[in-house]
C-alpha cells in the first residue's frame, strides 16, 4: 500500500509539471505571437503612412506641371482675335503677312495684313534706329548695370551679366543679331534722358515715319504694349533699310565678344541667315507669347527687292518656312500683277 501510495503521488507529480511546463511553453508562444503581431502592426502603420508622404508630393508635382501647361496655352493677340488658322494661297503658318516690292511700293501678297499686334523684338529696329539717329558714340562704352537685369525679371535668360562692359556698338550688334534684350535696355538707359525720353523718341519718330497703327512702350519688345501692323512695319524696314550699320548689324551669322573674363559667342536669332538660304539685306526676329514667332526682312528674290513681313507664326521654324515658300512663289511668279499699292 506504501509503495502504490508514492507510486501514485509521484504520477500526480510528474503530471503537474508536465503541466505547468506546458502552460509556460503556451504562454511564451502567447507572448511571443502577440509580440510578433504587435511588430506587424506597427510596420503596417508604417507602411500606410508612407503611400500618404508619396502621394502628396505627386499631387503638388502634378498641380505644378498643369500651371506650366497652362501657360504655354495662353494665346497670342491674333489668336484671341480669330486671325490664326485662316487659309491663304500659299498656305502660311503666320496668321499676318504682307509681302510689297521696296521699289514700287506694291502689295504682292497680304494676310490680314490691316491687323495691329504686339511685334516683339522686331521693336529692336526702332531701338537701333533711335540710337544712330541721336549720334551717340558707337565706341563710348556703357557698362549693364542692375536695372538692365531687373526690366523684366523672369522673363529671359542671358548671358549678359550684371557688370559686363561693352562699346555701343557691341550692344546695337547683340541686340539686332542676338536679340540680346539687356544690350537694347542698357542702349535706352543710357540715352539722353534715360528710358522714359528714348520711348518718347522711339513713338516720335513712329510718327514722322507715318507709322499710324504703332505704339511703343520699351526698348527691347518684352512689352506687349509694343504694336505694330505690318504695313507699318514695311515703313520701319524701308527707314532702317537706309542705315549701313543697321544692315550689317543685323545679318552678322555670329559674333564674339568677351563678357567678363569669357570670350562669348552669340549667334544669329534667323537660321536663314546663318545658313544663307537667301539673299538677305536686313532682318529682325521677335517672340513672346502674346505676339506668337514673328519675322521681318528684306530681300532680294530673281532681282526683285521685296519686304517680307510675318506675324504670329504657329512653331519655333514656321516663319522660315513662310519666307522660303514666298521666296519659291517669287520665283515662279516673276511677273505678279499687283494686289495694290502702299
Amino acid at each position: 500500500m506504501i509503495f502504490r501510495s508514492n507510486l501514485l503521488r509521484k504520477l500526480i507529480v510528474g503530471l503537474l509539471s508536465s503541466s505547468l511546463l506546458l502552460g509556460a511553453q503556451v504562454s511564451f508562444a502567447q507572448n511571443t505571437t502577440n509580440k510578433q503581431t504587435k511588430q506587424s502592426t506597427q510596420q503596417a502603420v508604417k507602411k500606410k503612412v508612407a503611400p500618404k508622404k508619396q502621394k502628396q508630393v505627386r499631387t503638388s508635382t502634378t498641380r505644378a506641371k498643369s500651371k506650366k501647361v497652362q501657360g504655354e496655352r495662353r494665346p497670342s493677340f491674333a489668336a484671341a482675335m480669330g486671325l490664326r488658322g485662316n487659309r491663304d494661297d500659299l498656305n502660311l503658318k503666320s496668321s499676318v503677312a504682307l509681302i510689297v516690292d521696296r521699289q514700287t511700293h506694291e502689295v504682292l501678297f497680304e494676310k490680314n495684313a490691316h491687323a495691329a499686334l504686339p511685334i516683339a523684338s522686331i521693336t529692336k529696329l526702332m531701338t537701333s534706329l533711335v540710337v544712330l539717329e541721336a549720334q551717340q558714340p558707337l565706341d563710348e562704352t556703357i557698362v549693364i548695370e542692375q536695372a538692365d537685369v531687373n526690366a523684366y525679371p523672369g522673363r529671359t535668360r542671358s548671358r549678359v551679366l550684371k557688370g559686363a562692359k561693352m562699346t555701343r556698338e557691341q550692344a546695337l550688334i547683340l541686340a539686332l543679331m542676338s536679340s540680346e534684350n539687356r544690350a537694347a535696355y542698357a542702349l535706352g538707359r543710357n540715352y539722353p534722358g534715360g528710358i522714359p525720353a528714348f520711348i518718347d523718341a522711339m513713338n516720335a519718330k513712329a510718327q514722322l515715319l507715318g507709322m499710324t497703327q504703332s505704339k511703343f512702350a520699351d526698348p527691347t519688345g518684352l512689352s506687349s504694349e509694343n504694336v505694330s501692323s505690318p504695313e507699318d512695319l514695311t515703313r520701319l524696314v524701308e527707314a532702317t533699310y537706309q542705315h549701313k550699320v543697321i544692315r550689317e548689324f543685323s545679318t552678322r551669322p555670329d559674333y564674339n565678344i568677351m563678357i567678363g573674363k569669357r570670350l562669348q559667342k552669340f549667334v544669329n536669332t534667323n537660321r536663314l541667315v546663318r545658313t544663307s538660304d537667301m539673299d538677305i539685306g536686313l532682318q529682325k526676329t521677335g517672340y513672346i507669347s502674346a505676339a506668337g514667332r514673328c519675322l521681318v526682312m528684306q530681300a532680294k528674290v530673281v532681282g526683285r527687292d521685296v519686304v517680307m513681313v510675318f506675324l504670329d507664326s504657329v512653331g519655333t521654324q514656321s516663319r522660315f518656312a513662310d519666307a522660303v515658300r514666298v521666296r519659291k512663289w517669287l520665283e515662279e511668279n516673276p511677273s505678279l500683277d499687283a494686289l495694290r499699292k502702299l
